[in-house]
């Protein structure tokens, strides 16, 4: 289990933190030749050396170029390649052209990270505690693009027809499916949701406010592979009665039939997952499905999505650190259930909720506010983590979010109803 770092950690705790974070992002490239590592699949997608190198300018930029005195810059072209989205910092690369980046290769990418860590080690005892802050929130920045090298390397592997394994996967073991669903129960009434802790959190998870909820019901875990299954045998690609118009738009353009990665082969409905392409397990959680289809299969099976009041609501007295997520390097994928209500883990939970502030939000000073403001437009809000979450980073208020037609993270369904 990772730590958690209370308010204004010690420089030693948060030293022992950053290495941490910053080796398991070495350990997950360590299979990768340097073409893996430079190809972009698509636009919403980066090269796993792009998530290298970007999160090291991170702590470059923020930390040691604003607070370390006479710092120079590891090399002046890196700031345009590897910024992201800061408008504040001026100029940057397009991001679907990032794969146009094949050079610095994966060493000097990595040569560029030891630079950085190391000079960070140095300075850190020394820092005041605005910079430990930055430092601190560039963890948990590294964390979301360790998930994110993790999906977006399935996807890039995906598109080879080799369909190669990045890590050797563990023989299956067949495991029974789970009963029908549980119902959680809620009367309803007034609710606080959001961050209202002296530990780190995202500033779009607060302010902490009341919201009302309306009698309702909650699954106690999410659609399975094999419920899902289900759905495609009973035409719910096909009928549009179930989906938004959007959603069926989406479907006739694109072509949908089944969730990202799976295909029917000899009659047996497979998936692609980084250990390559095997057999899907219909006990575990259907995974790399959209908003549109979340809520499609919601309408199929007589019931709606959760709102994220709902979902933190119900997941509030539960163990954030629980469940199926990242510990090492290796391959990921959602697991049978072990039993009992489970709300962190496996799948990011797609809620009918709108990415928006919550009253009273206001961004950071400077070019980190940049950081989740600007983004709330047009995007869904996600729930609970999943297998490439490094365990230690989400918490009952995390609001993770993408656009409706997205699926190559590891997104998942968990169902809810009014009673």
């Amino acid at each position: 289990m990772r730590t958690r770092l209370g308010p204004s950690p010690t420089p030693e705790a948060l030293a022992e933190r950053l290495a941490a974070v910053r080796a398991l992002s070495v350990d997950l490239v360590a299979p990768l030749s340097d073409a893996d590592a430079s190809v972009q699949s698509m636009p919403d997608a980066s090269p796993a050396k792009w998530h290298l190198a970007h999160t090291t300018w991170f702590f470059e930029t923020f930390v040691l170029r604003d607070f370390v005195r006479d710092y120079a810059l590891h090399d002046e072209r890196f700031p345009f390649l590897f910024n992201s989205y800061y408008e504040a910092e001026g100029r940057r690369h397009a991001r679907d052209r990032r794969g146009m980046i094949t050079r610095p290769g994966l060493a000097e990418v990595l040569a560029y990270r030891a630079h950085v860590d190391a000079t960070l080690a140095e300075a850190l005892p020394d820092l005041p505690e605005a910079a430990r802050e930055l430092v601190r929130l560039g963890c948990h920045h590294e964390e979301q693009h360790q998930e994110l090298l993790l999906t977006d390397l399935l996807h890039l592997m995906s598109e080879n027809p080799t369909e190669p394994a990045v890590w050797p996967g563990a023989r299956k073991v067949p495991v029974a499916m789970p009963g029908p669903i549980g119902w959680i129960e809620h009367d309803g009434g007034l609710v606080e949701i959001g961050h209202d802790s002296p530990n780190f959190a995202f500033d779009c998870e607060g302010p902490r406010h009341r919201t009302l909820l309306t009698s309702h019901a909650i699954a106690d875990r999410t659609v399975t592979n094999g419920e899902w299954v289900s759905f495609i045998a009973d035409g719910g690609y096909a009928d549009p009665r179930h989906w938004l118009s959007d959603g069926w738009a989406w479907v006739k353009a694109d072509g949908i039939d089944a969730p990202l990665y799976w295909e029917r082969r000899d009659g047996v409905w497979t998936r692609f997952g980084l250990d390559g392409r095997r057999a899907i397990d219909p006990a575990a959680p259907v995974t790399h499905v959209s908003f549109f289809e979340a809520d499609a299969y919601a309408s199929w099976a007589g019931a709606r999505l959760p709102t994220e009041a709902e979902w933190e609501a119900a997941a509030a007295g539960h163990d954030p650190d629980s469940g199926n997520q990242l510990d090492t390097a290796g391959p990921v994928e959602p697991r049978p259930s072990a039993g009992g209500p489970a709300f962190f883990g496996d799948v990011w939970e797609w809620t009918g909720s709108a990415y928006r502030p919550y009253p009273g939000f206001k961004p950071a000073e400077g070019a980190v506010g940049e950081y989740n403001g600007k983004f709330m437009s047009g995007q869904f809000v996600l729930r609970g983590g999943s297998c490439a979450t490094p365990r230690g980073h989400v918490r009952a208020c995390y609001r993770n979010f993408f656009y409706p037609h997205q699926r190559w993270q590891f997104t998942g369904v968990r169902l809810a109803k009014d009673i």
